[in-house]
This record gives structure tokens, sequence and C-alpha cells, in this order.
């Protein structure tokens, strides 16, 4: 009898179709991650080329933010085909290399999906605007002027401005929630959501493991079109640029966040069952409610697996009572839904600039992250300790930035290229002038340079996202006794019997700390010193944490 005869069904290790609760995901810019063809602008080779670097670090997944055919306005978030790669960055044929190359070495592929807004390139548009009769005159948000001829109503666009566009060629309005050249999409139409569905399942049948879901509460717009109320000075909370747009002078009732969504992601969530151990993960761009939508959207296991909102990618450093502020509304709120948590993405100054840390306070804080309930995005050059860039106005990309600076200096400054080598001033990205310069002190940083390097930020990320991978408290537990005391944050994780005190001491000093009662023991597998101990109390260093498992339990997966 064979080795394959003699096995039984029950020895054979049925594939995790929850892998994406608790996993950490690699989120890759791709313009600026890894350029192959020496014209400075990253590609999918690129991403193939260096998916070691991402395998070594030890995620599970990565999410590519867009990489199809676009005007590139806004930098392939305005998409003209959903279907095609643009050619910049590649062909059809090289994504499906990298999705091969990735699931070789054990990584799951997540993709932006954008269907909130298309481009004005696009063929739907093209045809939409030629007149109030034709197939698609629906298939975007049109309306009429008022008896003055000014828009039909108070809403504005993020990028700046009211957020409606005249067209001569319908004598209408259209809505735009970001640049003018990003009409949103109406969803209200049933043939939009099947071809956005369509769209989906092409991108399901060539082998992704899923998406992450741009601006997912735009989906749809109220269809009275009623007026937003506005919002008083104290309750102004954005994320992105406050200081200078007055598009966070208004309660956002009306023009997104509306309850017809959740049919919506009911109907996207049933075909992609349809694709066992898929799953989708939404940006909820919400300043006042976020975490609310984020539970309501995640909530039932019938809508979208996953959602992210912005507690923790303001500008406000986050000490140890804000971060229990935020975990222990979330463990009120978010019910049976399930969180996304990131510090740092493209849209956001890094948060190692964005918070003023040092590079032990950006090695604490990278361990919380890897110790929060929920999934994790991880941004590319955030394992190296990536500071913010400063890119110089006559290097600017961002249309956001362009339009407010210097107040608000845009994105370019966390996209700027990432850092592989120290030997020439492109840092090893690409052979030709990148489409934005390399920061000069990201040299030092590079992923050559802190490669094999026991005490670098590179190691240190490796490490705890292996901690993280080897128990199962980290990665599915559940989040209990939160507190925090003298400025250290301090919680349990358990799953299965396997329980797990941890504390943060999130101060410049040092701070004792008194375990919880009963019988724990210090984690020698955490990336941390131990900390001295006398009894039950804990003296922890500054920027330091703690990991100690209840005696008597299992202590790994």
């Amino acid at each position: 009898m064979t080795a394959m005869q003699s096995l039984r069904p029950e020895d054979i290790i049925a594939p995790d179709l929850d892998w994406w609760r608790g996993a950490v995901i690699y989120q890759i810019y791709p313009r600026s991650f890894q350029d192959s063809n020496a014209d400075g602008i990253g590609d999918l080779a690129g991403i193939i080329a260096r998916l070691e670097h991402v395998a070594g670090l030890g995620v599970d997944a990565i999410w590519i933010s867009p990489f199809f055919r676009s005007p590139m306005l806004d930098f392939g978030y305005d998409v003209s085909d959903y279907c095609d790669v643009d050619p910049m960055f590649g062909t059809l044929a090289d994504f499906d290399a990298l999705i091969a190359r990735a699931h070789e070495l054990g990584i799951k592929v997540l993709i932006d999906l954008v269907i909130s807004h298309s481009s004005n390139q696009h063929v739907w548009f093209q045809e939409s605007q030629l007149s109030r009769s034709n197939a698609k005159s629906d298939w975007y948000v049109w309306a009429d002027a008022k008896p003055d001829g000014s828009p039909p109503n108070n809403w504005l666009s993020i990028f700046g401005g009211p957020a409606w566009e005249w067209s001569g060629d319908r004598m209408q309005y259209y809505l735009h929630n970001f640049l003018k050249e990003q009409p949103d999409l109406n969803l209200h139409n049933a043939d939009v959501q099947d071809a956005l569905l369509d769209v989906a399942r092409f991108w399901l049948e060539r082998g992704v493991d899923g998406f992450r879901l741009d601006t997912i509460n735009f989906y749809f717009h109220d269809k009275l079109l009623r007026d937003n109320p506005a919002l008083p000075p104290e309750a102004r909370n954005a994320t992105i640029a406050p200081e200078v747009n007055p598009y966070n002078w208004q309660d956002h009732l009306y023009d997104k966040n509306q309850p017809e969504n959740l049919a919506f992601l009911q109907r996207l969530r049933a075909l992609m069952n349809a694709y066992p151990g898929t799953t989708a993960v939404g940006e909820v761009g919400d300043a006042q409610r976020g975490m609310e939508i984020q539970a309501q959207y995640t909530a039932g296991g019938d809508k979208v697996h996953m959602c992210y909102s912005f507690e923790f990618l303001s500008g406000t450093t986050p000490d140890a009572a804000k971060v229990a502020e935020v975990l222990t509304a979330y463990e009120a709120t978010i019910g049976d839904g399930w969180a996304c948590w990131a510090f740092s993405n493209h849209d956001v100054v890094r948060h190692a600039t964005r918070w003023g840390l040092d590079d032990g306070a950006v090695r604490l804080f990278a361990a919380l992250l890897l110790s929060l309930r929920g999934s994790v995005c991880i941004y590319q050059g955030e394992e190296l300790g990536l500071t913010e860039a400063d890119v110089a106005y006559a290097d600017l990309q961002d249309p956001y930035g362009i339009r407010f600076w210097p107040k608000f200096k845009g994105r370019d400054g966390c996209r700027t290229p990432m850092p592989w080598t120290t030997d020439n001033h492109n840092g090893g990205f690409s052979q030709a002038r990148p489409w934005l310069p390399v920061a000069v002190e990201h040299l030092p940083r590079a992923v050559g340079a802190q490669t094999g390097q026991a005490d670098s930020m590179l190691d240190f990320y490796r490490r705890m996202i292996g901690y993280r991978q080897a128990l199962a408290a980290l990665i599915k537990g559940d989040l209990s006794d939160i507190s925090a005391i003298d400025g250290v944050l301090r919680f349990q994780r358990s799953h299965e019997g396997q329980v797990l005190f941890c504390a943060f001491n999130m101060t410049d000093t040092a701070q004792r700390v008194a375990m919880p009662a009963g019988e724990w023991r210090q984690d020698r597998g955490a990336p941390f010193a131990l900390a001295e101990q006398e009894g039950g109390v804990l003296t922890l260093l500054p920027y330091h944490a703690v990991f100690a498992a209840a005696e008597n339990t299992q202590n790994a997966t």
C-alpha cells in the first residue's frame, strides 16, 4: 500500500477558509514598490521581483493599490477600464504571473476595487453624458440645476469645492465626491450593480483572494439629494487636511452612508461565497461614525468580512488612555463583525512622523498593532521605520496637495519609492529618475542595510509578526480586561484556553505594572527583553511591552 493510499480523510488538513480573520496584510503601492523596466514607475513585474521580501516578513496577504487602466489623475483611483492592466504597470499576463508567484510563496493577493466612482474617460461615462435618454444615462448621478443655475445641493468634494460639475452636453450636473474627473456611479441602478459585480467576478476568476474596497460607504447617495447639515466646529475631527478643507464642516448624512448599501454588500458577499476562501476589507471613510458603520457592514456574516475606519489614522498621537478608549468602544460596538487595523497607508502621513515617534516608540506601536483583536494592515516601508518624506512643491504629483499647498502638502510624502539598497541615490528602486524622488533620509533604512541586522527595525517586525503568527490568542482570540494606568495600556487575549496578558508602556519613563491575579510567566518568545520582576510586579522600560502567559495554558498554536 502506498503512502497516498494509507491516508485517511481525517489526516488531510482542510484549508482555513477564515484565514483572513486575524491575518497580517501588507499594502503595496505599485507605483513606488519596484520599477522593472527603467521608466521610473513601479510595476507588476517589480512586485514579483520583491515578493520574497514580503514573504520573509511572514505576512498572510498583500493588498495591491490600483493598477487598472487609468488617466492617472488620482494615480489609479480613477479607473477607465476595470478589467485590464494599465500599460505602465504591465499586462494581464504579468498579473497572472504575480498571482502564481505569490501563491507559490504562500501569500494571498487582494486587489483594490474602486467602484464608488470611475474615471470620466470610462466608456460608461462617455456614453452617459451624451444625453438623458441613452442606455447608460442613469449609470451616474445626474441632477438638474437649481433655478438660479447653482448646483443641486450643498454637497462638497473631498478634494475641495462643490461635489457637482456642470455638463453642457446634458445641461445637468453630475456628482463627484473626489476629483471632477471621478464621476460617482449610480448604484441605485441595478444594471450598474450587475456590471460592478461582473468586474469582481472577472478578477475572482483570475485567482485573486479578495478585495480591498475603496470608500465602501460612498457607494450610495440620498435619492432626494437633501442638503447635509452643518457640523459644529468642536465636532470636526477628520483625518485628512482638516485645517484647510471645508468638507470637514458638514455632517455627511446624505452624500454617503446610505442604508441601501447593505443590500448591495450582501450581493457582493453572495458572489464571493462562490469562491471559498476569498475575503473583502472595506475602507470606511467617515470621521463621525466610522466605528458604527464598520460594525454594521461586517455584522451577520453576510456582508463584507472586515472593515477599517480611521481611529488610528489621525494626527493625534494615541496615548494609553486613548487606545483603551478606542478598544473599549470597539468591543462594545463590533458585535460579531470584524475590524482591520492600520496605523499608516497611502493616504496619510506615515505614523512615525505623524505621531513624532523615535525608533523605540515605533517598535512599541508595531507590537501594539500586531496584538490587537482583528486583522492588520502594514504599509510598505513601515517595516523599515520609514518617516514621511519632505517632497518639494516642484516635485508634487498629488492633486490634493497641489490644491491645498502649503498648509496641506498632500499624500506624496508617504508615497515615495521604497528603498531597497544604499548604493545609489534611487535606493535600488529604479535605474531611471523615479516619479517621486527617493528620500535621502530613507536610504540608511533600506532593506539591504537592515537585512541580517539583529537590532534593526526590519528584524523587529519579522520577529513580532512571527510571534503573532505563533499564538492563536493573538490571531483570533478575544480581547478583555482593557485598562490604562500611568501611561501603560493593558489587556488580555484568549483563545481556547490560551490566555495572554499584554502590557505596553507608552511613556518615556519606566513604569511599574502589577500582573493580574493568578500565576503568569513572561513569554521568552516575545521580541522584547524580559521585564524586571518582583513577585507579581514588573518594571517596564520606556516604550517596552511585556507578554505573559497564564500558567497551565497552551502557549503556542
